[in-house]
């Protein structure tokens, strides 16, 4: 088994992929003629996108939406850097909201979080060096 992609339901799919690829430099994969489903090239583990509206037509039982009003869900995208403020700065330029600024470790990684535009939680961090 390998872990493949990660999908995150969104009200629009084209902007989500537009902001990813300016606030964090991912280049685009692919996104579908109907803008429905997108992907990034993140390495070896895709990002993906997909609208609302496909996510309701794939879960009868229903999910719960991320809003950016609302306190974002316990799970997070982690993205590390050698160059973390300035990565840090370019995701806020680019439209994240701080959620938390930049901390240093006591085992000695930084790491900040930000929210993308949908309110997804989103770790930027420098590699671990152990």
């Amino acid at each position: 088994m390998k872990f493949a992609y990660t999908i995150l339901y969104v009200e629009d799919v084209e902007k989500t992929l537009s902001f990813y690829e300016n606030a964090f430099g991912f280049k685009r994969k692919m996104l579908t003629p109907e803008k429905d489903y997108a992907e990034l090239n993140t390495g070896e583990t895709t990002i993906s996108f997909a609208s609302i509206e496909l996510g309701k037509s794939n879960f009868s039982k229903g999910f719960q939406k991320s809003v950016i009003t609302e306190k974002p869900f316990g799970v997070e995208l982690a993205f590390t850097t050698e160059q973390i403020e300035i990565d840090f700065e370019k995701a806020l330029n680019a439209g994240a909201i701080e959620f938390e600024s930049i901390k240093q470790k006591p085992w000695g990684q930084k790491v900040g979080y930000v929210q993308d535009i949908n309110g997804f939680l989103i770790e930027i961090c420098t590699p671990i060096s152990m």
